[in-house]
């Protein structure tokens, strides 16, 4: 999402370069969605995997409609609209198929059978292999299902936002599907290179995020600082910890942390190297329980918007 839009300014020649390189590294799994940058996003990434495109599991999404200006026009989940936006991002991509294909966001004035219903017909006709739902609440996955098996649910998930495990993750699990996490180091916030608000570009998007204004800001800093603390004891970042954090939630949980840099990349994949022992996840548990995070996760409107 960052290589296009809302992180302030990208780099595509650098964005391809770190596309390249996460594939050299086994990281295999790209997602994308056809809002980011209002489509440039997805033929970003069908350039990086031109000649490479058999070494990689391609996910994109669809529902969250933009405007010629790039404005936003609200969700959309008719049958119809399904169909149109999946060939659009076919196109895009320059691909014959999208491996996994999700609802965006969950529009409340289509019942989720016939959204559903209609990326079943996807399926059918080979254009996607994969059905999957973001931010889509436990009645709605279990109805969406039981028209065609979801394989994944895609939600935040973090050491700032656990709100999943109250219902969403008993849910998943009980029907198989696997869970992931997007925006596993908080947009950024946990990685600890953030320390005014001042640090934000001027045209980044989450200067409109609540957690990241105000009191909430300096709030939310003390529980970076205590996740720093944790790290050094383990000789990582916070980045790590935190990545390493949602790693142990689950072999079926697989978070996608987005960066447009091969340096930070690298250091990403690092995480997977880090094995938290019971006593390291008891006292991040400590530092970080449910709700610890000062402030809505989106602006009023947006939050209005999820699924309940």
């Amino acid at each position: 999402m960052g290589m296009s839009e809302f992180y302030g300014a990208g780099d595509e020649q650098e964005s391809i370069a770190t596309i390249h390189r996460s594939i050299e590294l086994g990281c295999t799994f790209l997602d994308t969605a056809d809002m980011y940058g209002s489509g440039k996003n997805e033929e970003l990434v069908g350039r990086a995997v031109k000649d490479r495109r058999q070494k990689v599991v391609l996910a994109t999404k669809f529902g969250n409609v933009r405007g010629p200006n790039g404005e936003f026009l609200g969700v959309k989940g008719t049958p119809e609209y399904v169909k149109q936006a999946c060939d659009a991002s076919l196109k895009r991509l320059g691909t014959d198929v999208i491996d996994l294909y999700y609802q965006h966001r969950v529009d409340k004035t289509v019942p989720i059978e016939d959204t559903v219903g209609a990326m079943a017909d996807l399926v059918k006709a080979g254009k996607v292999r994969y059905l999957g739902l973001s931010e889509a609440s436990p009645k709605t996955i279990r109805r969406a299902h039981s028209v065609h098996p979801i394989s994944a649910l895609q939600t935040e998930y973090s050491l700032w936002e656990r709100d999943p495990e109250d219902e969403i993750l008993v849910t998943v699990r009980e029907l198989g599907i696997g869970f992931v996490p997007y925006s596993p180091l908080g947009r950024g916030f946990l990685t600890g290179q953030f320390k005014r608000f001042e640090d934000l570009a001027a045209d980044d998007f989450r200067r409109m995020s609540p957690r990241f204004q105000g009191e909430n800001f300096r709030k939310n800093l003390d529980l970076v600082k205590k996740i720093e603390e944790i790290a050094r004891e383990k000789n990582c970042t916070a980045a790590q910890l935190a990545l390493a954090w949602v790693l142990a939630q689950g072999d079926d949980i697989v978070p996608i942390p987005g960066t447009k840099r091969r340096k930070y990349l690298e250091q990403n994949l690092e995480a997977v190297n880090i094995k938290l022992t019971p006593d390291d996840l008891a006292r991040i548990d400590e530092v970080a329980p449910k709700g610890v995070a000062a402030g809505a996760r989106y602006p009023e409107r947006a939050m209005a918007a999820l699924d309940k």
